[in-house]
């Protein structure tokens, strides 16, 4: 089992991120990065346009199918995260560390993220960026339903 899905109460050691912590103060991990890493949107951004700084070749890349090798770590349902945290990431308790992923949502759009972790119970709801949301075709206010796969 890859080290950073969640595996209980003793994962919630105080290793994990809170709420508030930058995505971008985790690295990708190096097969994803060129696909979910996207610079800081424009201290003038407004719109969800001018926030989601990923470019369209990255959503293609996001968008292709899975390869394979994963492991499903649960359903969760996603708010809308930090629109300044630029790249395509989930904030979930459902993993302890950061590392690589797949969401998909209950109508089957699915894309590649960085899972960072979130405190809090597995059964607690998730964060996703403004760029994970367009991806899957969420609208922004939505409170939907993913399930996240590590890998």
């Amino acid at each position: 089992m890859p080290d950073f899905l969640q595996s209980g109460p003793a994962a919630d050691s105080g290793a994990t991120a809170t709420a508030g912590a930058s995505a971008s103060a985790e690295p990708p991990p190096e097969e994803i990065a060129a696909v979910v890493s996207a610079p800081p949107p424009p201290a003038s951004a407004r719109t969800a346009a001018e926030f989601d700084t990923t470019t369209d070749e990255q959503k293609a890349a996001a968008q292709a199918a899975p390869t394979g090798g994963e492991q499903r770590l649960g359903t969760t349902v996603v708010s809308l995260g930090d629109p300044t945290e630029p790249g395509i990431w989930i904030r979930t308790p459902l993993v302890k560390t950061a590392g690589s992923g797949r969401v998909e949502t209950e109508a089957g759009a699915s894309g590649v993220v960085q899972l960072l972790p979130l405190d809090g119970p597995a059964s607690a709801g998730s964060q996703m960026s403004i760029a994970a949301f367009q991806l899957l075709g969420l609208g922004l206010t939505d409170l939907a339903t993913v399930t996240v796969y590590a890998g």
